[in-house]
């Protein structure tokens, strides 16, 4: 990892890492970004974090294409929204947008994993 902690991942995130997942890292970030900057239509959605692994966003395209990475900290997220001028939710209020459930019907109807 790299010294400055260009997206705030540490200075947000505290001394408290998940038992058994590793930490974010600014490669995660910079993935949901590039996902975000290639595609129309993306919304980001916070998923809490578990004992088991960081908190994650989700990044869904308007097709429902999606790709989920560690994040670390919501405000990391919501300043990376911020940025990109792109709407941020909690997936614990608002849930997955139909788009993403119907993008993984077609890929497993065509055949192609998750």
């Amino acid at each position: 990892m790299r010294w400055r902690d260009r997206y705030g991942i540490r200075r947000w995130r505290g001394r408290k890492v998940a038992k058994f997942d590793r930490e974010a890292t600014d490669a995660d970030i910079e993935a949901l970004i590039a996902f975000a900057k290639s595609r129309r239509g993306v919304e980001f959605y916070v998923e809490p974090e578990t004992f088991a692994t960081d908190t994650t966003a989700v990044a869904v395209a308007h097709d429902g294409e999606w790709t989920r990475r560690r994040v670390g900290s919501p405000q990391v997220i919501h300043k990376v929204a911020r940025d990109l001028a792109l709407p941020v939710y909690d997936v614990q209020l608002t849930g997955y947008p139909a788009r993403m459930r119907a993008y993984n019907e077609r890929r497993k109807a065509e055949g192609n994993s998750l």
